[in-house]
């Protein structure tokens, strides 16, 4: 009996340790145009550095919280100047702080970029755009859409991923 107790403490801690967590940690959000839809979770500034600290230069980022996010594409188009196909992917990006490298992947879904080295070979596209270094901060992450671009801004950084549709 105490044998079966001792498994079955074991099994339960195992399952907990590696499940994923239930309910997020931060707000999540949808936001969309016509033939895009991005789902996201919104990470609060908190009076910290993000890029560089936080979030590391160089370093795969989810480009959110707890989920990695997705890009939905009801249509084939381009993003970030680079052929996609209609579907959904797990979308990451590679800050430095000059550029950002955007990442569609095909393997969805994806808790964070924790297994990104795992689904790498799953990439469909990798694009470089500029960042724009804002005046005042934006306390929580924010992804938009303005005209032709998708918009991401935080802390004092901002970066818009052209597309076409």
């Amino acid at each position: 009996m105490k044998k079966m107790f001792l498994l079955s403490a074991i099994a339960f801690f195992a399952v907990a340790a590696y499940s994923q967590p239930t309910h997020p940690n931060s707000p999540h959000d949808t936001v969309q145009t016509k033939n895009i839809k991005v789902t996201y979770g919104r990470p609060y500034k908190k009076g910290r550095e993000i890029f560089g600290k936080l979030e590391p230069y160089g370093k795969v980022y989810r480009c959110g919280a707890d989920e990695a996010t997705t890009i939905t594409f009801a249509k084939d188009g381009t993003f970030a100047g680079k052929p996609v196909k209609a579907g959904t992917y797990t979308f990451f990006v590679i800050p430095t702080a000059t550029k950002w490298t955007v990442i569609l992947n095909g393997k969805v879904p994806q808790w964070g970029a924790y297994d990104y080295e795992k689904n790498k070979d799953k990439d469909v596209l990798h694009a470089d755009v500029p960042v724009k270094n804002l005046s005042a901060p934006i306390e929580q992450l924010t992804i938009r859409f303005d005209g032709s671009n998708m918009v991401i801004e935080w802390d004092k950084t901002q970066v818009a991923v052209p597309f076409a549709i």
